[in-house]
């Protein structure tokens, strides 16, 4: 294994000396020359194209949606690739979208044994309807805080046991009960699970009949400031009909800021912060606050359809196995004249979907198996791309041998290590570590796992429907600087760009270690493409199985 990855590294650095032109349907990017190999010259000139003022920060069903897909669908045709859904460059997402009225004079009132108080959207709390009703309101709704809002009977854990939540209001912490507690055997520790997930505790929250709730904010247990939360609250909300996903939804959901949770708490004459390391022990009980909330929203609700963009490459001797490439394409539009680029996130994702695809095709021989490049909207409202492609995916999931995940790549140079997200969870790890040797790296399990980003990224949906993934990126180890370096302009991109306009493309980056985590995951799949290597496994204290196939 080492010698063939040793000679895929290698090849790689021959092509990237030989440039070609696009052709002329790439429009007003005609002009760009890109190599068959995965260089930095290629990278930083999709990610400044897909970053640019012309796309409008990407966002689903917009100008900017539209710009992203025909970039995305002429780059793939002059790479080679073939449409791979029946003749068609795109699969249709149906959304449903909730624009939130009058935000500015959206209040939620607390009514407390103690006191009264009035938190305001934007500086206080942010509010929207999930179950994407036109007007949702509460009104006197008793307040109960049920801790982290987890229910979960293998880690005999029940935030919600002992009461009738319907028609009231539950508040609760944000990460899980290990995150406070840092007890590495409750849950995983200070590592944040799907359970801890945003998502995942309003659906909880649904499934017990509340009428509301909502999330306590805290920076370094949700691992990004408030102004993300904000941000992503502000503008219209994307969620799949109700055909295409039977997930509860509450009436009305948001978070709060720490200050006005403990605003909050005060009005009900409790103690937050004995409250909250309550929570952090086995056999917390939700508690009845002496409070009560009262809201009223309106939102304009709208129907449409986003697309997710497929090609693919057609294996030469064994076409039904698939490997898959995925990112996503979209990001969060426009607010006014402000402009979320999405630079870092995700227009570094797709250039490097781009540059693999490019490798993959001008690789000789072609690969055994099917290669499908699989770029996905509407990440940033829940992961609903991926989520509607496992539900009517384009290959069957028995057939499809992995999904390896490329998201907000490094833009900081090289370093020493290359970070697993999920690490540990298949077999997919070793595959890396031999790829990982031809650079002189070694793996790492993920530096920040309190952020939680494998449950936050497109690979997730995959997992879940027990297609073994892989994401990986470059780690904090720098090969100048070391990992005080790493951390601290990690560190300032969550603070100062992350979801924020700022996030812009810079053509003083360092992308070398962009390009050598691209070959890694490129010397992967080539080793998944050879017809004889067995279907990678889940491992046996994995969170995740492949349901019938694990065997094969």
């Amino acid at each position: 294994m080492y010698r063939l990855l040793s000679t895929i590294a290698i090849s790689l650095l021959l092509v990237a000396c030989h440039q070609h032109s696009a052709d002329g349907r790439s429009g007003s990017y005609s002009e760009a020359t890109f190599s068959p190999g995965i260089t930095e010259a290629d990278v930083n000139e999709h990610v400044k194209v897909l970053a640019s003022a012309a796309f409008e920060g990407r966002a689903p069903g917009s100008r900017g949606e539209q710009r992203t897909t025909d970039y995305l669908i002429r780059q793939f045709q002059r790479i080679g690739l073939q449409p791979a859904n029946h003749g068609s460059w795109l699969q249709a997402v149906p959304y449903v979208q909730a624009t939130l009225q009058h935000a500015d004079q959206a209040k939620l009132a607390i009514d407390g044994g103690k006191g009264k108080s009035e938190l305001a959207f934007g500086s206080d709390m942010v509010v929207g309807s999930p179950a994407n009703q036109a007007h949702a309101e509460i009104k006197d709704s008793p307040i109960v805080f049920v801790g982290y809002g987890v229910d979960e009977p293998d880690q005999q854990w029940n935030d919600y046991a002992g009461l009738d939540f319907k028609g009231k209001t539950v508040v609760m912490l944000v990460n899980d009960p290990g995150w406070s507690s840092e007890d590495p055997m409750l849950f995983k520790g200070r590592e944040l699970t799907w359970y801890g997930h945003w998502a995942s505790k309003f659906e909880a929250a649904a499934r017990r009949g509340a009428a509301a709730a909502f999330i306590v904010h805290d920076t370094a247990a949700a691992g990004y400031p408030w102004n993300v939360v904000q941000t992503g609250w502000s503008g219209p909300q994307f969620s799949l009909p109700t055909g295409e996903d039977l997930t509860p939804h509450l009436p009305i959901a948001g978070w709060l800021t720490t200050a006005a949770a403990e605003k909050l708490f005060a009005d009900a004459g409790a103690d937050f912060d004995a409250l909250k390391q309550a929570a952090d022990r086995r056999g917390f009980k939700p508690v009845e606050l002496d409070a009560k909330a009262s809201v009223a929203i309106d939102s304009t609700i709208s129907h449409g359809q986003s697309n997710n963009v497929v090609g693919e490459l057609p294996g030469s001797t064994r076409p039904y196995d698939t490997i898959i490439y995925s990112t996503h394409w979209d990001h969060l539009g426009k607010d006014g004249s402000k402009i979320y680029h999405g630079a870092v996130e995700n227009a570094s994702g797709v250039a490097g979907l781009l540059k693999i695809a490019e490798a993959f095709a001008h690789r000789k021989p072609k690969p055994s198996r099917t290669i499908l490049f699989l770029a996905l909207t509407m990440e940033e409202s829940g992961l609903l791309g991926s989520h509607y492609y496992v539900n009517h995916p384009l290959v069957p999931l028995d057939l499809t041998v992995a999904d390896i995940d490329v998201d907000a790549l490094t833009v900081i140079g090289p370093s020493h290590d290359i970070a697993v997200i999920g690490y540990g969870q298949s077999q997919l790890d070793g595959y890396l570590v031999e790829a990982a040797r031809t650079q002189g790296r070694a793996l790492t399990p993920d530096k920040v796992p309190t952020r939680g980003f494998f449950a936050r990224s497109e690979q997730f949906n995959f997992a879940k429907a027990g297609v073994p993934v892989l994401y990986a990126r470059s780690g904090l180890d720098l090969l100048h600087g070391g990992v005080p370096a790493g951390r601290k302009a990690y560190d300032d991109y969550i603070a100062n760009c992350y979801h924020q306009p700022s996030d812009v493309f810079d053509p003083n980056w360092d992308l070398s270690g962009m390009v050598q985590d691209l070959r890694l995951l490129y010397m992967v799949g080539s080793k998944l493409a050879k017809g004889d290597t067995p279907f990678p496994r889940w491992n046996p204290d994995s969170d995740f199985t492949r349901p019938g196939t694990e065997a094969k």
